[in-house]
């Protein structure tokens, strides 16, 4: 149903005045050990979008007692990962000795800089009961400049993101003090 007056239902006409949208992608399957991913990019038709590397969508999952993500020690360099969860728990084990669960509305970042090697498991206590899981997780490259810095890890509890509830929808800001490229 349309407010628009003059709408016809057998009516339909291109626009010639936007080209603002030139790909749409759809996101593609990816397992990642007994439990899937939604990967965005990268894809044939677009390696990127600015520094974005990778746009993967986790979930909705829903496990059973006993199951759920065990993502095993891994290394990365030369990029940051944001990850960010709608529901569920992470825990993220690093290199630099972080360990630190991620909640609903915190964010982490991981800078992996000239190299880190890290983990996303669940605590056995979440693990141990039915439970759900849904988020994001982005991977930026790095500058070239600063491919080879020192790695690093942040996290910013959702207790420490200003937002506001605007008609049921909460709108949040985020600008995290780290390096510069980040803010």
């Amino acid at each position: 149903m349309s407010t628009i007056d003059s709408f016809s239902e057998g009516e339909c006409t291109t626009s010639q005045g936007c080209d603002a949208i030139d790909l749409i992608i759809d996101p593609r399957p990816k397992d990642l050990g007994g439990f899937s991913v939604r990967r965005c990019l990268p894809v044939r038709e677009r390696r990127s979008v600015g520094p974005w590397v990778f746009f993967d969508e986790m979930g909705m999952a829903h496990f059973p007692a006993g199951k759920g993500v065990n993502v095993r020690p891994h290394p990365h360099i030369n990029l940051a990962t944001v990850t960010y969860l709608f529901e569920g728990e992470i825990l993220h084990r690093d290199s630099l000795g972080s360990h630190q669960p991620i909640r609903p509305g915190d964010i982490n970042l991981m800078v992996a800089g000239k190299g880190i090697v890290h983990s996303e498991r669940e605590r056995d206590e979440v693990n141990s009961v039915p439970h759900s899981l849904h988020g994001l997780q982005l991977w930026l490259a790095l500058p070239d400049a600063d491919e080879e810095i020192e790695p690093a890890f942040y996290h910013y509890p959702s207790s420490d993101i200003p937002a506001v509830n605007l008609e049921g929808v909460k709108v949040g800001s985020f600008q995290p003090s780290c390096p510069k490229y980040y803010a």
